[in-house]
């Protein structure tokens, strides 16, 4: 492969990056805000330039050659560089601005971060939130996204973890299918009914194997979304175990056995450890961090 010295500037880099990482032109030009075509014509006169074949086009999207990998691996050192060296300067404004992206697991990101978020781009013109709600933990190594928020600590890699807020769960059921089926006033009820809750083999965080934590192996209604399945819940499918915070957008759906089963698990920010010194996103996480534990205590003070 060519030099990497080669490329004319630090945008050829972040182009790669993107195409890289989404594997697909339309993926990196949605977020890079380029015509597809445009961006296909860049990544053309880059490989070009290097003298290097970076990707294996097919139907599938963009798969990274050898050749490719190796320079990712350049292309992320010199990016990492580029955040050190770009983290102490703050526009003079005290508005926030830019595109700041957040990964975190489809239950915040479905019943939290809309409004959390909808209320700081008010206070921030400028500012572009995407939120990407995915079941799995993300890789800020990658730059995946510039934070995430995660239902455990992680432990290892470059990563600087801030506890966030602790959350509540109960076990509940509609208010149709309580009238319908067998009553409920103890845990070993739960037998005779059905149950709803995520795949099993597809729980991508212990901290989230609520019903096995309660016994409980068979999951006649399963998901892997926190969505889904609180509208199977609320559709009457059946008894699952929910965030208190999500049952004011789930009415008829109500509590059972409140006082014998409660789980609390906590929320935790994930930046990499690189963007400490970025005034930009550590003030939107301060931002961020405080919004969500109100939000939080509001909606749970009404479940």
């Amino acid at each position: 492969m060519g030099n990497i010295a080669a490329m004319q500037n630090w945008d050829d880099l972040r182009l790669f990056l993107a195409v890289a990482r989404e594997q697909s032109l339309s993926g990196a030009g949605k977020q890079l805000r380029l015509d597809p075509a445009t961006l296909g014509r860049r990544v053309a006169r880059l490989e070009k330039d290097l003298q290097a074949v970076l990707f294996v086009k097919s139907p599938q999207g963009y798969a990274l050659t050898e050749a490719g990998s190796q320079l990712m691996e350049r292309a992320e050192t010199a990016e990492q560089a580029m955040r050190v060296a770009t983290a102490g300067v703050s526009a003079p404004s005290d508005r926030l601005s830019g595109q700041i992206r957040i990964g975190a697991p489809d239950g915040c990101a479905n019943f939290l971060l809309p409004q959390v978020c909808a209320g700081i781009v008010a206070e921030n013109p400028g500012l572009d939130i995407q939120i990407v709600a995915l079941p799995r933990v993300f890789n800020l190594s990658r730059r995946e996204a510039d934070m995430a928020i995660g239902v455990s600590a992680p432990t290892a890699g470059r990563l600087v973890v801030q506890k966030i807020t602790d959350y509540h769960l109960h076990l509940a059921a509609s208010a149709q299918y309580l009238q319908d089926h067998p009553k409920i006033t103890e845990q070993a009820d739960l037998r005779s009914h059905r149950l709803v809750g995520y795949i099993p083999d597809m729980i991508f965080d212990r901290e989230l194997d609520y019903l096995g934590d309660l016994g409980e192996a068979r999951v006649p209604l399963a998901s892997n979304s926190v969505s889904v399945q609180v509208h199977m819940i609320q559709q009457g499918g059946g008894v699952g175990v929910v965030h208190d915070f999500s049952l004011p957008f789930a009415p008829g759906v109500q509590k059972i056995l409140e006082h014998d089963v409660s789980l609390t698990r906590s929320f935790y920010l994930i930046r990499h450890a690189d963007d400490q010194r970025n005034l930009r996103l550590s003030r939107f996480a301060d931002q961020l961090i405080t919004a969500l534990r109100s939000e939080v205590a509001a909606l749970e003070a009404k479940a």
